[in-house]
């Protein structure tokens, strides 16, 4: 079991339970693969579809280094040894919730590569939410504030579709006038469609 260290800011995070507790200084890749797995237990991430294991082994971990999904192993503060840190555990982390939405490693790399430990937590925090909207088939908790700003290297693109939504692409692009029609359209069906399913329950209770 690693030992793990805090200063007062990171411990209020902590305590907030937003992120387990920092790694300190470096883990052995026995112990970041158990430390994510344990982690993936308790809040009932597992990949869709069968499209990976259920558990993250050590080969999966060299796997994702090569595929660059990971960092390198970096040494601590005073370069005694080389290990995993906890932005490693914040990256598998992300990797587990994004394989849960059943997105290919391709389009995972593309969401986490590059991400800061910061801007991986909030990803952290608004895939949770979504997992926990779908498995209560409830619509998830209202974003915060960081999660509606784009993160570094982000250019968003943003579409309004019709005067009520408005459509983000963190990739910076753009809708089309037909096509930003053609999505207004189907939106208002949806709606209408639900709202005049509503009705008929009304009218049979």
């Amino acid at each position: 079991m690693p030992n793990f260290g805090f200063d007062t800011a990171t411990a209020l995070y902590y305590h907030s339970g937003a992120m387990v507790a920092p790694l300190s200084p470096t883990i052995s890749i026995s112990e970041l693969s158990d430390l994510v797995n344990r982690w993936c237990e308790e809040h009932q991430v597992a990949p869709a579809n069968g499209q990976a294991g259920e558990r993250i082994t050590e080969r999966n971990i060299r796997y994702y280094r090569s595929r660059g999904l990971l960092d390198a192993p970096g040494g601590d503060e005073i370069g005694r040894k080389r290990g995993f840190t906890e932005k490693h555990l914040l990256q598998l982390k992300a990797i587990r919730l994004l394989q849960a939405r059943g997105l290919p490693l391709e389009q995972i790399q593309q969401r986490i590569l590059g991400r800061s430990a910061e801007e991986l937590r909030a990803l952290e925090r608004m895939e949770l939410r979504m997992l926990a909207g779908a498995s209560q088939e409830t619509a998830p908790s209202p974003l915060s504030p960081a999660d509606l700003l784009p993160m570094e290297g982000e250019r968003w693109g943003v579409s309004a579709i019709g005067s009520e939504f408005l459509l983000v692409s963190r990739r910076g692009r753009t809708l089309s006038v037909a096509q930003r029609r053609m999505l207004s359209a189907v939106l208002t069906g949806a709606l209408e469609e639900g709202e005049g399913a509503g009705s008929e329950d009304e009218m049979l209770n």
